[in-house]
């Protein structure tokens, strides 16, 4: 029997559009008794639930009809104003842009800024939605090698000599960046407490990457949803902060309010909001109004200030779970003095993030995560492989483990499952 032909041709765009990886392996998190590492789920414990149930109240006896009517698509104005007076340095209201979640922001910012086989840079590994959000215009995705201290800077030298004219001085670099097909649009970061491998790029490693963007004329993707999430002490200034006028600044509610909201913000130079506004336009006309009041409403008063710590010092005690029990499963880490790549080879090694919510580990030499997985869910827990994060030449013995959902009991039982899951799949590669 034949099969009628489908009338659908899809742009070539849609062939570079692929599942999340770490959606796929959320399903199998719903399995009963799993025990999940893998999510980036903020904890629904510091979901501030009877703070916006006032809100909510509030909104709809104040103002109902504006709040459940179309809006501007710049964003609510009072909240607006809020984002710009709690960023660490001088932001004009009208520069920021009220998003449907962050993740809106990226899309914006790949439509706006990047065209077919254009350069574009990102951290080695980086957050894979913003990856996901970038691919479909078609861009040459290069990756830049990253440390414990993020970004490294003479690779990112090489990085945008690659492909353009050698010998050039900083002064004709920077400007023929705006006209050289070969020269990057944009370096995508993410400087605290990264998505996936939960390191914060250092004040050191900021400063060179600050002025050697500005020598060449380089643009910064600043993303920042886990900054307010510092354990110890907070993290150094924002790039943005050091150049306004070369950076671009992602921020979230996500992390610090809740996620089902939605909303996010963008704040951008005038060389490119006008464009970034017109993209959110056609997209969704503007982010839920509804959704922005209750925010505005809940952040009078200075709440972030009183609630952020609260989220702080949970997430604290929980990565503190993580990491007893790894040592407690899988030895102590081994001091300075005993740090030698072929001591770690032969083991499960680990960080210790200062802050946000994700642990990254990598497994022994000779093993894959991705094999591993099954074994995992086979003891009842379950991580996400880190080869997914990389946009190219992905470390397969990576993974990463989200400490911030489960209690402190689960991560405690979720790891010995994670050890019994390493000696299962060990064994089998005998």
């Amino acid at each position: 029997m034949n099969t009628p032909t489908s009338p659908w041709q899809l742009a070539r765009r849609a062939a570079r559009m692929n599942p999340s990886v770490i959606r796929e392996i959320l399903k199998v998190t719903e399995r009963p008794g799993i025990i999940s590492f893998a999510g980036g789920l903020p904890s629904p414990k510091t979901f501030p639930v009877a703070e916006f149930e006032a809100a909510c109240a509030k909104v709809l006896r104040d103002d109902p009809a504006g709040a459940l009517q179309y809006a501007a698509s710049e964003g609510f104005g009072p909240l607006r104003e809020q984002v710009a007076a709690m960023l660490p340095w001088p932001v004009d209201p009208a520069q920021v842009l009220i998003t449907t979640g962050s993740q809106q922001g990226l899309d914006l910012v790949a439509k706006v800024l990047v065209d077919a086989e254009s350069k574009i840079l990102v951290e080695s590994p980086t957050y894979l939605g913003a990856v996901m959000a970038f691919m479909p215009m078609e861009p040459n995705v290069v990756s830049v090698a990253s440390d414990e201290h993020g970004v490294v800077i003479d690779d990112l030298q090489q990085a945008l000599l690659a492909g353009s004219k050698r010998g050039l001085s900083p002064n004709s670099a920077s400007q023929l960046l705006a006209s050289d097909p070969h020269l990057p649009r944009f370096l995508y970061v993410l400087p605290n407490f990264q998505n996936p491998t939960g390191r914060t790029m250092t004040e050191a490693r900021r400063a060179a990457l600050s002025a050697l963007a500005l020598e060449r004329g380089l643009p910064l993707i600043e993303d920042n949803p886990y900054g307010d999430l510092w354990f110890d002490a907070p993290p150094p200034a924002p790039l943005t902060a050091r150049n306004p006028e070369g950076c671009i600044y992602l921020g979230s509610f996500s992390k610090v309010l809740a996620p089902g909201l939605r909303l996010g913000f963008v704040v951008a130079p005038q060389a490119v909001y006008p464009k970034l506004l017109q993209a959110k336009q056609a997209a969704d006309l503007h982010s839920p109004g509804f959704n922005q009041r209750m925010v505005s409403e809940v952040m009078k008063d200075g709440f972030l200030e009183r609630h952020v710590p609260t989220i702080r010092a949970l997430y604290k005690s929980q990565r503190d779970a993580m990491l007893a029990a790894l040592a407690t499963h899988f030895g102590a880490m081994p001091s300075a003095a005993e740090n030698n790549a072929t001591a770690l080879d032969q083991r499960l090694t680990w960080n210790t993030p200062a802050g946000g919510m994700f642990l990254w580990a990598r497994l022994p030499r000779g093993m894959n995560a991705v094999d591993m997985l099954p074994f995992a869910v086979a003891q009842g827990v379950a991580f996400v492989p880190g080869a997914p994060f990389y946009a190219d030449h992905g470390d397969e013995r990576t993974l990463r483990l989200s400490f911030v959902t489960p209690s402190v009991e689960e991560i405690h039982r979720g790891v010995a499952a994670l050890a019994v899951a390493l000696k299962s799949y060990a064994a089998s590669l005998k």
